[in-house]
């Protein structure tokens, strides 16, 4: 919802600032989005006059013109048609952003054909002041020199948008907003009383219901003798302010009423129209809508219609058969009230969004159809001149909403909040609500535009929203007696300090959606019909993800796209399987993109090791024993075969899959290049046992006396992993042996087909004496001999 500050003022008598109005929305709770200034965006030009103009010695279509501007005289050579000696124009000066074409001038002077320009002469198109760009602004001679161009064009109002929310459809009138700002002290409102027009002859277009479900109500009458055309400049202003483009004075009443009092109302050119008009239910019918499109109107959609047939969607669009135009006389006006339901239902199977459904769907205010046609008639007698008929009234209005019995005290309850009886009052009162009290109950009747108000809760959050949440005073919960205990969970503590290691390895962390579109779920492994979304927030986000991966993916590809490679991501959140609660599992995935770097240091290497280290780092975080846990292969269709593996805590228990993604799977998603993944599962990692009753941690334990190193190359067979020889020859004597790492592996000459030879590094740590070369020969056996038991022969 859009609307300017001097619109607003219409219906507050204030002297605030758009700042202070801005304020008073939020504290009230109407959530600003943005505030549109043009004096703003036009700060930096002004009114400047061409002394000469002379056409450019090396360019046909170019002139030299010198300019009288407030930086002083400027030479400018400018391409525009129409520039001439003479003129007052809009001058921007060296530097400034010209909004309209979305590029800044150079801060200095430049050669344009050999001859220096400073600075530039604008066209309403390039100021976003007009669609005309086939010339300068030709303005007017009164404007005196150095004068801002938005104090000189009057284009000075602030716009403010904000976001209404569906509960809240009084908010899309301007009106409706200045009543709820006045109640918060901002102004006074100003409600002009609606005078009725006297008809001049009986109506002679008659109305019929035959569908009260959809329409319960329609209000008509015809005026005669109009003459339509463009609208008076205040009319055109207004609306063009809020993004709406004017059409003709006729239909712009209708958008005017719309935005102003929140009351929609359609017209009709009543020579098109052929005998009773109807509001009925649609039998699969076709008409065209003033979208220039075709649609077929079904047994659950409201149709208005005549003789001749289907005239428009009811609350909807009208349709291109009984528009008006410059030639219409005679108008038909239609202010009628539509079940909200039944618009949204139709609007949403037809894809239609309109002004007219956006307020019927969140239902549009029921004593105000009769005023509405008589604000509205006179605003056609105003502007378009006639006769106006009597008023005809089909179906009947629907009820006011019941009085609410309020309870006075239900507001301290609720909010904590200590106020008089008095300023309650005050504030239901200015809000419309009418309040007869009787003791400790109060009978408060609601107004026909607040039918979301249905008991006293609501009318608590008015009083509170009114006087202002920023008012209630911040208080401490009284502490709770005796020890507590922690809250969070072991799993909670557990992904926090998984999280806080990825984190440190460079990973940044992500929260996306758990809905993905369901062909990207099939590639993994998911997109069971069980899983999709009756009613999904989009179309690419309707079935329950079965991977975090594929939001990540997404993510790191619009990175790329944009021109940040590399990404490199992690989130924590449930992946589903099933609609059983078994099938939900808390995942912790994250990604690398492999993407060339260029650094001094020579190209990073990212493969599946690197997420390997990912994933142990993060399972080391929750204390699993990651020297202990087994490798395999994982099951996923997304992994590459031969550049993945699996961590596990025996045959079943699965506690991270990691390794390269298959390409068949990045090309399904759209994603370029090779990315590096792994998927932990925190839910499988086994609780630690209970430790005895002290919570010190042991002294750490160095040796004084110095490691000894000693290299093994073994021959295994190809199949053999080299993790399970590191593993063997680290358990041959746990007490010495420290680490094992490996640092070669060599397939050639020397070694037989088939086989690898890999080269470990192993470290002894002598704890009471240094080791003689007895000791290394016993322990080198030891690990001769276990890693002979995993498949290794000593090589040579």
């Amino acid at each position: 919802m859009k609307f300017t500050l001097s619109w607003l003022k219409e219906h507050l008598k204030t002297d605030a600032t758009i700042d202070a109005v801005v304020v008073a929305m939020t504290l009230a709770g109407l959530e600003v989005e943005g505030v549109h200034n043009p004096a703003e965006e036009l700060a930096a030009f002004t009114i400047a006059k061409v002394k000469t103009a002379v056409k450019h010695p090396d360019a046909d279509k170019l002139k030299v013109c010198t300019v009288d501007t407030v930086d002083g005289e400027m030479q400018i050579v400018c391409g525009a048609p129409n520039a001439r000696a003479g003129m007052t124009v809009a001058y921007a000066p060296m530097g400034a952003y010209i909004p309209g074409a979305d590029f800044s001038l150079d801060k200095k002077p430049r050669k344009i054909r050999g001859v220096e320009s400073s600075g530039m002469m604008c066209s309403s198109r390039e100021l976003n002041l007009g669609d005309d760009h086939d010339g300068i602004m030709d303005l007017d001679d009164s404007f005196a020199m150095g004068t801002p161009l938005a104090e000189a064009l009057g284009v000075n109002d602030p716009v403010i948008d904000f976001e209404v929310t569906p509960n809240r459809p009084d908010w899309l009138g301007v009106h409706g907003i200045a009543r709820d700002l006045a109640a918060v002290g901002l102004g006074q409102l100003i409600t002009p009383a609606i005078k009725p027009v006297t008809g001049a002859f009986p109506c002679p277009v008659s109305v019929e219901i035959d569908a009260p479900q959809a329409c319960p109500t329609f209000v008509g009458r015809v005026v005669r003798g109009v003459k339509n055309g463009p609208s008076p400049k205040w009319l055109q202003d207004k609306l063009k302010a809020i993004g709406l483009r004017p059409i003709s004075t006729l239909v712009d009443i209708t958008n005017y009423m719309s935005y102003d009092r929140d009351r929609p109302l359609h017209v009709y050119d009543v020579a098109k129209l052929s005998g009773t008009i109807r509001a009925r239910m649609g039998g699969n019918e076709s008409f065209t809508a003033l979208d220039d499109k075709d649609y077929i109107i079904g047994t659950e959609d409201c149709a208005i219609a005549d003789d001749s047939g289907v005239l428009g969607l009811g609350g909807i669009m009208g349709g291109v058969s009984t528009g008006c135009d410059d030639c219409t006389t005679d108008v038909f006006i239609e202010c009628a009230y539509f079940d909200p339901l039944t618009i949204r239902k139709t609007a949403k199977r037809l894809g239609i969004n309109s002004d007219a459904k956006y307020r019927f769907e969140r239902g549009v205010d029921t004593g105000f159809l009769i005023d509405g046609m008589e604000m509205a008639t006179q605003l056609i007698l105003d502007l378009c001149g006639g006769e106006a008929s009597d008023i005809t009234v089909a179906g009947d209005v629907p009820a006011a909403p019941e009085p609410i019995m309020f309870e006075p005290e239900l507001v301290t309850r609720l909010t904590g909040l200590e106020l008089s009886d008095d300023r309650m009052d005050a504030i239901l009162t200015q809000l419309g609500f009418g309040v007869k009290r009787q003791g400790d109950v109060w009978s408060v009747s609601v107004p026909t535009w607040r039918r979301d108000a249905v008991e006293g809760a609501d009318l608590v959050e008015d009083i509170a929203r009114i006087h202002g949440f920023h008012n209630l005073e911040a208080l401490s919960l009284p502490p709770l007696p005796g020890r507590r205990e922690p809250t969070a969970t072991l799993l909670q503590n557990r992904t926090r300090l998984a999280r806080r290691a990825l984190a440190g390895r460079g990973l940044s962390e992500a929260i996306t959606w758990s809905f993905v579109l369901q062909d990207h779920a099939k590639v993994f492994g998911g997109g069971d019909e069980a899983l999709l979304l009756d009613n999904p927030i989009s179309s690419d986000l309707d079935c329950m993800r079965p991977s975090a991966l594929i939001h990540l993916l997404l993510a790191a590809q619009r990175n790329a796209d944009k021109g940040y490679p590399g990404a490199s991501l992690f989130e924590l959140g449930p992946v589903y399987r099933g609609l059983n609660p078994d099938d939900q599992a808390l995942a912790l995935a994250g990604l690398r993109r492999v993407d060339d770097e260029r650094h001094w240091r020579g190209m990073r290497i990212v493969d599946a090791l690197t997420v390997k280290g990912d994933a142990t780092a993060a399972l080391s975080a929750m204390g699993a024993s990651v020297d202990n846990l087994q490798l395999s292969k994982p099951l996923g269709p997304y992994w590459h075969p031969g550049r993945s593996g699996r961590l596990q805590m025996g045959p079943k228990n699965i506690l991270a899959d990691f390794g390269e993604l298959h390409p068949r799977a990045l090309k399904a998603l759209g994603i370029d290049g090779r990315v590096v993944a792994f998927e932990v599962w925190p839910e499988n990692l086994p609780a630690p046992r209970k430790k005895s009753a002290s919570k010190s941690k042991a002294a750490l334990a160095l040796s004084d006396l110095m490691p000894v190193h000693r290299d093994f190359a073994f021959i295994v067979k190809d199949e053999v992993a080299a993790g399970d020889i590191l593993k063997a020859a680290k358990g041959a004597d746990k007490a010495l042996i420290t680490d094992v790492s490996l640092f070669d592996i060599y397939q050639g000459q020397g070694v037989d087909d088939g086989h690898k030879s890999l080269a470990i590094d192993v470290t002894l740590t002598p704890k009471d004496a240094t080791l003689t070369d007895k000791d290394i020969e016993v322990v080198s056996a030891k690990i001769i001999a276990q890693v002979g038991k995993a498949g290794g022969v000593l090589r040579g």
